[in-house]
């Protein structure tokens, strides 16, 4: 998949969640008027893939705009790393939405993993802002990563995030973001690149291993 093409399918999702969430339909009720019936499909899952994630927020409102929400999502994140193994290869964190490259451990849920982040970032945001309710939108979206160039193409993707909305004029400048992390050699979050990938995507080289 070029990555025009992977752009596209995932514009094509948020335009979706816009209206019914994935899988929803509407039928008819008993008396005749509309009734929503949700007819889910089930996620794909597979002992030691590689997922590409991402979740949206509730109305697509920016309140992870602020570094301060950003921070507090990605404790989020941290506390989840100590309490389920899965590694973190690579993420972004926009102002109303994320995307992570996640591979569990063996024997881990991606669901029960990204449920407690989704969820504790909620309860936190909420106590926070003194607030109640919904945080997230539709559930998150998840696809396995089935090879070599499509995960270069994810990464890229991913790393371009914050370019394309001309928050920075340099990716590498994010601080949000694994490409970012990776280059300060911050390891709290993410995880370094194997030596098989890094000469694959040597902007995610550590400086200080320059």
């Amino acid at each position: 998949m070029r990555l025009c093409g992977l752009e596209t399918a995932l514009a094509a999702r948020d335009s979706r969640s816009e209206g019914l969430f994935d899988g929803e339909r509407l039928s008819s009720g008993r008396r005749g008027g509309p009734r929503m019936t949700v007819m889910r499909k089930p996620r794909e899952l597979r002992d030691g893939a590689c997922y590409h994630v991402t979740a949206r927020v509730n109305r697509r409102e920016m309140i992870l705009d602020s570094a301060a929400m950003k921070e507090l999502f990605l404790s989020a994140v941290k506390r989840a790393k100590a309490k389920y193994d899965f590694r973190l290869d690579n993420f972004c964190i926009m102002g109303n939405h994320f995307h992570f490259v996640i591979r569990p451990g063996e024997g881990e849920s991606l669901s029960a993993i990204m449920r407690w982040i989704l969820s504790v970032f909620a309860m936190a945001f909420n106590r926070r802002m003194g607030l109640s309710g919904h945080v997230w939108g539709a559930r998150f979206f998840s696809r396995i990563i089935p090879s070599l160039g499509d995960l270069l193409l994810t990464f890229e993707y991913i790393d371009g995030n914050p370019e394309r909305a001309g928050l920075v004029d340099d990716r590498r400048e994010w601080p949000w973001g694994g490409l970012w992390h990776n280059k300060v050699g911050r390891r709290d979050l993410v995880e370094p690149p194997p030596p098989w990938l890094l000469p694959l995507v040597p902007g995610h080289r550590c400086l200080a291993l320059r």
